[in-house]
């Protein structure tokens, strides 16, 4: 039988899913939000493929009576061809969904956008960036949060952190967001050039999976936090107070500095789900390198060399080099019309996973 990572084969799906569903079903597992948050999220990845299953099993047990019918009535005989030219093509679609998945997919995302070669005019990037982001996340249904936020005296943002999470669990924001970090490439003339020559400039994008306690323990002794007084926006209570936090995970060298709230208890918090996420991705990029067959890791750094997407304005085009995707409705895409290009995305991972070839 066909297998899928993390959860066995096509049997072992079926029985987990009963017990999954049986579970939700008890109310007591309500009283333990985060561990039926889990439990909504696994049953709404299970779901699909074991809809899909039944459905292949209907199919075939209605062709095989429908050909018993067609010896003796030959009007069965069409339903038949049919029925059985549908057996294919689903048989495709579940062996699709049983390719092994990121076990990350249903996790909510810690997403940082940071402005990198080209000054005022990367931040002023970043921003639109940003924008397009919240717009993507508006039109899927998510929750949006800004942890942090460093604003440039032209409305650009040196560096942002937002937290992107779904409101329902069949959402799945990593599986659809984690195509999205690396190097970004704009290509236009800034607002800052007089003479309206093009420049190009890059920001850099980290996608991160949202840690839960669960997935990663921190030990309080291992952790160095120092409070400072804010700078920039805000108020006056925000930069007359020491309210900005900066958390440093000591045996890892991880720092993370927090100062958009005017509370030192909201920075904190907001800090410690930020470093959550970059010690699982630390984690994670860890065990990627020690296991020489595992899936190239999906979060890519700040700091990759190598461009992952252009936004050309004069074309109006957008280019992901990964998969030479190529469109010309840049506009369309800067206001959250990323759909086209993360299913190009997801489609060339899975086409890659069924041929055993690298993912993307």
């Amino acid at each position: 039988m066909a297998e899928i990572a993390g959860l066995g084969t096509l049997a072992e799906i079926l029985v987990e899913y009963t017990e999954t569903e049986r579970a939700l079903s008890d109310p007591a597992i309500h009283s333990d939000q985060a561990a039926a948050r889990r439990l909504g999220r696994r049953f709404a990845q299970l779901a699909p493929i074991v809809g899909l299953a039944h459905e292949l099993d209907s199919v075939r047990d209605d062709a095989v009576a429908a050909r018993e019918l067609a010896a003796d009535d030959a009007s069965f005989a069409v339903e038949a061809d049919e029925l059985e030219a549908r057996i294919p093509g689903l048989e495709t679609r579940l062996q699709e969904l049983l390719v092994p998945k990121d076990p990350n997919d249903p996790k909510d995302v810690i997403l940082e956008i940071k402005a990198g070669e080209g000054g005022d005019e990367s931040a002023l990037f970043a921003g639109d960036l940003l924008r397009m982001y919240l717009r993507y996340a508006e039109r899927q249904g998510w929750i949006t949060e800004i942890l942090d936020d460093e604003v440039t005296d032209l409305g650009g943002h040196k560096s942002v952190t937002v937290a992107v999470r779904a409101r329902t669990p069949d959402q799945a924001v990593w599986q659809r967001l984690k195509y999205e970090g690396g190097v970004h490439r704009v290509q236009r003339v800034p607002v800052t050039e007089s003479q309206g020559r093009i420049h190009t400039s890059a920001a850099g994008v980290l996608v991160m999976p949202e840690a839960e306690d669960v997935d990663i323990e921190i030990d309080p002794n291992d952790l160095r936090i120092d409070v400072y007084r804010s700078s920039g926006p805000g108020g006056q209570s925000v930069n007359t107070t020491d309210s900005a936090v900066r958390i440093t995970h000591v045996p890892t060298g991880t720092v993370v500095a927090m100062q958009n709230e005017k509370s030192q208890l909201q920075n904190r918090e907001a800090g410690m789900r930020v470093l959550r996420a970059r010690l699982l991705a630390l984690a994670e990029e860890e065990a990627a390198q020690v296991a020489s067959d595992a899936r190239r890791l999906q979060v890519r750094t700040v700091d990759r060399s190598e461009r992952i997407r252009t936004y050309n304005y004069a074309e109006n085009r957008i280019a992901d080099h990964r998969v030479n995707f190529k469109a010309y409705n840049l506009d369309q895409v800067l206001d959250g019309a990323l759909d086209d290009v993360i299913e190009a995305l997801t489609r060339y991972d899975t086409e890659a996973a069924l041929a055993g070839s690298e993912p993307v």
